[in-house]
């Protein structure tokens, strides 16, 4: 992942752990004394760098759960037992549409 130049990424990862807002970190970068142009580039990479990290989460939670509903569908269309037919049906499809809605929330939002 590229950033802008002379933002520091190390920064930007301790504002999201600290989970600051915009508001928050362009008051910090105003007491720090930067001025508008740099507390900008810095606001906009912090913005990418999150959300980056919200797709790369959203398109987990996708792939977790087409893996799950694939599984469940294997495991249903093979029929091993009755009692495991009605788990693989009802458990791991839903588990799997959990995580897939949860995806796509995290990819669309």
């Amino acid at each position: 992942m590229s950033h802008a130049s002379g933002v520091n990424p190390s920064l930007i990862e301790q504002w999201i752990i600290k989970n600051l807002d915009e508001g928050a970190i362009e008051s910090e970068l105003r007491s720090l004394g930067h001025d508008s142009g740099s507390i900008e580039e810095r606001l906009k990479a912090f913005k990418k760098t999150k959300h980056n990290k919200r797709l790369t989460n959203g398109f987990l939670c996708l792939g977790i759960g087409a893996f799950l509903g694939f599984i469940g569908c294997i495991l249903t269309i093979s029929n091993i037992s009755p009692g495991f037919f009605n788990w693989s049906l009802y458990g791991l499809t839903s588990l799997g549409i959990v995580f897939i809605c949860l995806g796509l929330y995290y990819v669309l939002e």
